[in-house]
């Protein structure tokens, strides 16, 4: 390179994590009843059986919760989960684990071969950056499913 370097066509890459959440505050997730319950509280109840929907729980080493994100909103049968985007927010947040959630609006809780296969691509994810897939639940506005609990993950 010669001549003098113009950095303003360089883009800034800025990583933010925010939290008003004191650390004795946070509330703490021991089992997938925990989670969904948390979960189900961030769900609006209007779209919940309207359009799916895909949210992320970001935890620490004590299993307490650093943040939720909401990934993405689809249509009545389907929405997309990148595993960068999820693994890029996991990061920021600066997670020990995770757990992915989504709801099907249908009211089915059997996980399609598309949820099996982005979970099994999450966790291998996972392993190679040291971020755990805790678990991947399906909900419902009365139930929902754990792929933990089923021995899935």
């Amino acid at each position: 390179m010669t001549g003098s370097i113009n950095i303003s066509h360089i883009a800034e890459v800025e990583l933010v994590y925010k939290t008003n959440v004191r650390p004795s505050d946070r509330l703490k997730v021991t089992t997938s009843r925990d989670a969904y319950d948390v979960l189900l509280q961030s769900w609006d109840p209007n779209t919940l059986e309207l359009c799916e929907e895909f949210k992320i729980l970001f935890l620490n080493r004590a299993n307490k919760i650093l943040g939720l994100f909401k990934l993405s909103k689809g249509g009545v049968s389907g929405t997309v989960a990148d595993p960068k985007l999820i693994f890029a927010a996991a990061l920021k947040a600066n997670a020990s684990s995770i757990i992915l959630a989504h709801n099907h609006p249908s009211g089915n809780l059997q996980p399609s071969q598309s949820d099996l296969d982005l979970t099994k691509k999450c966790k291998e994810a996972g392993k190679f950056l040291e971020i755990q897939v805790l678990d991947h639940l399906i909900l419902t506005s009365e139930r929902y499913y754990s792929m933990a609990d089923e021995g899935i993950i």
